[in-house]
Formats: C-alpha cells, structure tokens, sequence
C-alpha cells in the first residue's frame, strides 16, 4: 500500500486505462503474472525498471561490440530478453503487490524507453549492419509515435500500449529474429538486382509502419477529440 502522504499527493490523478491488443498479449500477461507470484520480496518494481534500462543500454552495446565480432547479435538477443523481463514485469508486479505509483511509474517508464531507444538506435548505426541515416530515421519515427501515445494518453485517458498487433515485446522479438538471421547469414539481402543490408530493409519496413501509425492515430484521435469539443 502506498503511504499516506503519497495517496494524498496522487488525489485528483487518474490513471488511463491500458489498451493492449498485440499479438502476444494474452499469453505475455499470464507469464508475467507467475513471475510475478514467484518473485523474492526483496526485489522491487524499481529494481526490476533498472534491470529493463541496463538491458536495453546493454543492447545497445552488443550491437556496437558486432562490428568487430558478430557474436554479440547473440549477446544482443540475451539482453533483449533482459530488457523484457525487466521492463514488462515491474508494472505487473506493483499491481500485484498493490503497489502502483500511477505519476512515478508512467514518467519513469517513459523516460527511460526513450534513452533505451536512443542507446539501441545509436548501437545499430554504429554496428555496420544498419545504415547510420535508417537508424535515425527509426529513432525519429519511435519518438514520434511515443509522443503521440502519450498526447493521446493525456488529453483521451487511454494509454495505448500497442498499435495494430504490435507492442514492445513483438518488436524485441523480430529483433531476436534478425540477429539470428544475421549471425547465420551474414549481413545482405537480395532484392531483384540489388544487394541491401537486410537491417536496412528491415529498419525502413519499421520507419514506414511507425510512420502510418502516427498518422492514423493523429487522424482518428483528432477527430475523436473535435467531435468531443466542438466549435
């Protein structure tokens, strides 16, 4: 239970209720939800947020030590996991512990996605498996789309956690894939009469798709809130 100086604080907040309808949604919250059961008292949802941002840092990193030796995709695939575990499961235990901090938690989280966003991007420019200009293009595109997620979340209180059948963990895990696919094939692709980076196909396909969600959400969530506040 929150103290009660923390409950007063947080009076009048409202948290949003969380929209999640990616692909493995169902079968991720069950297996947070044993996790969670499961989990040692000592350990905490801030430990578990920390764990999440050092994965993701970590991330990063392992695409950066891929330039040199292509064994860190693997390494990149563990921390990934790393990063799930943490950043999936501390929401998911502060409920279940009833210990939920609405502000902190959805400031922090946020946050720290957008430096774990940062540090993975700037890892995959620096690998030599993505094309610097791709890799930035992604980091733009995610940001964008964040922040419309939270505009949306504030002025609409509903937090969006996916868009279409895609969330967080099914990007980590077409990630998974191709590292796997690059560790095992190396690093090009043939499309017609030219050879790509088979990252740049893949970092282009995700500017395109983060860039059509932004653009549906923007439309729809426009007119939903003129309909709602008409001239």
């Amino acid at each position: 239970m929150l103290p009660p100086e923390a409950r007063r604080n947080a009076v009048g907040f409202k948290s949003a209720p969380r929209v999640q309808g990616n692909f493995v949604a169902v079968a991720e919250k069950k297996a947070l939800l044993w996790l969670a059961e499961r989990m040692p008292a000592r350990i905490n949802s801030d430990h578990l947020t920390a764990i999440g941002a050092a994965g993701q840092l970590l991330v990063g990193c392992s695409y950066l030590l891929a330039r040199w030796n292509s064994w860190g995709l693997l390494l990149a695939i563990f921390f990934l996991t790393v990063n799930w575990f943490g950043d999936s499961l501390d929401g998911t235990l502060a409920r279940h512990r009833d210990q939920q901090r609405p502000r902190y938690g959805f400031y922090v989280d946020h946050v720290l996605d957008s430096l774990g966003s940062l540090f993975l991007c700037a890892g995959l420019a620096a690998s030599g498996y993505m094309h610097p200009l791709v890799a930035m293009a992604m980091l733009v595109a995610f940001l964008m789309l964040s922040v419309e997620t939270y505009l949306a979340t504030y002025t609409l209180s509903k937090f969006q956690m996916s868009h279409w059948v895609f969330g967080p963990t099914e990007i980590r895990i077409i990630l998974a894939i191709g590292n796997l696919a690059l560790f095992l094939r190396g690093p090009w692709a043939q499309l017609g009469d030219r050879v790509y980076r088979l990252f740049d196909i893949g970092g282009v396909c995700a500017v395109v798709g983060m860039g059509l969600m932004f653009l549906i959400a923007s439309v729809r969530h426009t007119v939903t809130l003129y309909r709602q506040e008409p001239l």
